[in-house]
């Protein structure tokens, strides 16, 4: 049985359970883990947030019909992808959902959150629901030859990320069936599209012997789990390089290291824990002498909240005093920051200094 069978069986079985409880006059339930930080733990040795055992039931009752039958209707939309082999973005699906009468939904919100319930009660990832994001993977440049399938025949094609041109490899939604061909000797994964453009521009992968890709902000599922594929199958070290700000830091990075609370049922495959932070530190804004702009209170506060609620900022006191002192400093610094020294102070300074200092680095 292939993959799409399973998911298709498994859905069935799902909704049969719900088909024969309301046959028997009992109340259906649908069973999902609770997806946030208040639910999880994280092991420094497995290197990703688990679950813990919190869970939330939906019960059908009057008030719970209309998310119930949107579950159910959710549900039904994936086994009918899967058994054609199709996909949907998210933004799609919620406008599918306009055909459901009562049960269509009001915002995308509604439904992405559906979606996200879906996936966690099924354990499957979304993309083997069918269901795909908007947004791309990530741009890639440098030494990596990327094996993927023509469509039509199956064949295999030959991707060279070193013969773009000025453009790049973008990382499709899918990645399971990629295999790869590198002589790099690292990847170093960039928040921003501005600093990726800079060192591809002046072919940084060359001088240094990387594979170059931009996370363009928070990277996506499909982007996580190629860098983590590319890193396992090619025993390739991974450097992240942010802004120096509690969103680089605790979205961006932890979210690419250990995974979220949101998506803690399916961390394990989607987060880079062999990843080290090569990006801007607090302690850099006072070493290199950067410009800055003032923390705003919503920094502080997720900063605050980091320190006290985070269980990755509280599994590395490296992390805790980082924070700490972008506290005491109440300033943040962007990576073109480094651009008052010079446009490619970046490249001849900069990340050559980072590399040899791993004393620099934050777990």
């Amino acid at each position: 049985m292939n993959k799409n069978s399973n998911v298709a069986e498994k859905i069935k079985e799902l909704a049969t359970d719900v088909y024969k409880k309301i046959l028997k006059r009992k109340q259906p339930k649908l069973t999902a883990p609770v997806r946030s930080l208040s639910n999880v733990k994280f092991d420094p040795k497995k290197g990703f947030f688990e679950l813990l055992s919190g869970k939330k039931e939906r019960t059908l009752t009057a008030s719970t019909v209309k998310t119930f039958a949107q579950t159910l209707k959710m549900m039904g939309l994936s086994k009918k992808l899967v058994e054609t082999d199709d996909i949907a973005t998210k933004r799609e699906a919620y406008y599918v959902s306009k055909n459901w009468g009562d049960a269509g939904f009001t915002e995308q919100p509604e439904s992405d959150t559906v979606m996200d319930d879906v996936e966690a009660m099924m354990g499957i990832n979304r993309e083997q629901l069918g269901f795909i994001p908007e947004e791309k993977g990530g741009d890639i440049a440098g030494k990596l030859i990327v094996i993927d399938k023509d469509p039509d025949s199956g064949k295999e094609i030959k991707i060279d990320c070193t013969k773009m041109g000025t453009g790049a490899y973008s990382i499709p939604s899918s990645v399971e069936h990629l295999k790869f061909q590198t002589s790099a000797k690292f990847i170093l994964a960039i928040e921003t599209a501005g600093m990726y453009q800079r060192l591809v521009k002046h072919a940084y992968w060359k001088k240094s012997n990387c594979i170059l890709i931009s996370m363009g902000g928070v990277p996506t599922r499909a982007c996580r789990r190629f860098i983590r594929r590319l890193s396992d199958d090619k025993k390739l070290p991974v450097y992240v390089f942010t802004d120096g700000d509690p969103y680089g830091w605790l979205n961006i990075y932890r979210t690419f290291k250990v995974g979220s609370g949101n998506a803690a049922h399916l961390n394990e495959f989607f987060c880079v824990p062999k990843a080290k932070f090569i990006g801007i530190t607090p302690q850099d804004i006072l070493d290199y002498k950067l410009p800055t702009h003032p923390l705003k209170e919503v920094d502080i506060k997720r900063i605050k909240d980091g320190i006290k609620n985070d269980p990755f900022v509280q599994a590395h006191k490296e992390w805790q005093r980082a924070l700490n002192l972008s506290l005491k400093l109440k300033k943040r610094a962007e990576q073109q920051a480094l651009a008052q020294h010079g446009l490619n102070y970046v490249i001849t300074k900069y990340l050559p200094d980072k590399l040899k200092s791993n004393k620099t680095w934050l777990p």
